[in-house]
């Protein structure tokens, strides 16, 4: 054999060695999953876990301490809830979970539950009827507002506020009100990747005191802008408001929007991909009340708050972060949460509307 093959032989060997060792290299970097979940590829626009968990301490830190605002009490078991309880949870899009503080204390999830009710009408509906049929326009008024129904042309606006979180849940189909009901529920467990359930308490609470989104429900139903009877789809929307979830479950339901609607953790595709830009822009427009134009303003991402004390914000393609504090200012949404997010977000770049978000600085 010549000196000059030998030579290549020895090249090509070379070479075929170093690939096997930056291969196992790279596959030592990938998280191993945890027995029963998916295996998935680590993202290539997420911050490092350690970066996100040191900025999440800080965080936690800095605003433990912060005692502004008020629970809700509109709901009277909400104003009984624990102020003081605190918890951060970030999951990623391949499943790297960071937390701090109270991560595994239930509350209810309120007006956040109308993110996954839209994504479910989206997967049975398809996004041009639910627009058609529930509008998607801010209404520069109150989330519970009956004026916004009757000044908005379309009649319900966005599937963000009552009026059209009610007109959403009557869209859904069932033969029954709790065949619609337990749909919802199942819908939801799946996108936070285990079972939920509902917090009696909170259900029974909000139900004495619902008169109106009762009033709500009949006003649609004079614009024919509801699709199923007024009150049984009231009574399902003030159920899916009284899921019990935690920081980290809340967190895990984020995950599956910025990773195109597949769990994270289970793999299973729960949301359809061509969905989920809707569900964000929605966030986006109308997730925190009356606070959602400066939200967009100072933190650029989408978001989406309940009276319960979460809230959740979603980065395409990198994760989510929710926060759980029950004090809030006065358009509804978390002090703290609003705080930690704007914190993380700033100090990791996540901002959507920023060059920075995809390395661009």
């Amino acid at each position: 054999m010549s000196t000059k093959y030998i030579r290549v032989l020895v090249i090509l060997l070379a070479t075929a060695t170093q690939m096997l060792f930056v291969s196992a290299a790279n596959a030592q970097a990938q998280p191993a999953a945890a027995p029963g979940t998916a295996a998935v590829k680590v993202s290539p626009v997420a911050p490092r876990k350690q970066q996100v968990q040191a900025i999440v301490d800080e965080a936690y830190a800095k605003f433990k301490g912060d005692t502004r605002g008020k629970n809700a009490d509109y709901i009277p078991v909400l104003a009984k809830v624990n102020s003081t309880l605190f918890g951060i949870a970030v999951v990623s899009t391949d499943n790297q979970v960071v937390t701090a503080g109270d991560v595994k204390t239930a509350f209810s999830i309120q007006s956040i539950a109308k993110v996954f009710s839209l994504a479910l009408a989206l997967e049975e509906q398809g996004p041009d009827k639910v627009f058609e049929k529930i509008g998607l326009e801010p209404t520069g008024r109150a989330f519970n507002s009956p004026v916004a129904v009757v000044d908005m042309p379309s009649h319900t606006a966005n599937p963000l506020v009552n009026a059209g979180a009610i007109a959403t849940v009557s869209l859904i189909s069932g033969k029954t009100p709790e065949e619609k009901w337990n749909k919802i529920l199942s819908f939801y467990g799946k996108v936070a990747g285990e079972k939920l359930a509902l917090i009696d308490e909170v259900y029974k609470s909000e139900a004495a005191t619902n008169t109106g989104n009762k009033a709500l429900s009949y006003l649609l139903a004079k614009y024919d802008r509801i699709y199923a009877d007024p009150f049984q789809s009231v009574d399902v929307y003030t159920k899916e408001c009284s899921v019990g979830v935690n920081a980290l479950q809340l967190a895990k339901m984020g995950a599956t929007l910025a990773n195109n609607g597949m769990n994270p953790a289970t793999g299973q595709q729960v949301i359809k991909r061509e969905n989920v830009h809707e569900i964000l822009s929605a966030m986006m427009m109308a997730g925190l009340y009356d606070g959602s134009g400066g939200w967009a303003w100072h933190v650029g991402v989408p978001a989406k708050s309940g009276v319960g004390g979460g809230l959740v914000a979603v980065m395409p393609g990198k994760g989510a972060i929710a926060v759980f504090a029950p004090p809030l200012d006065e358009a509804g949404n978390s002090v703290k949460g609003q705080e930690v997010i704007q914190y993380v977000a700033n100090r990791l770049d996540l901002n959507i509307f920023s060059p920075a978000s995809v390395g661009l600085k």
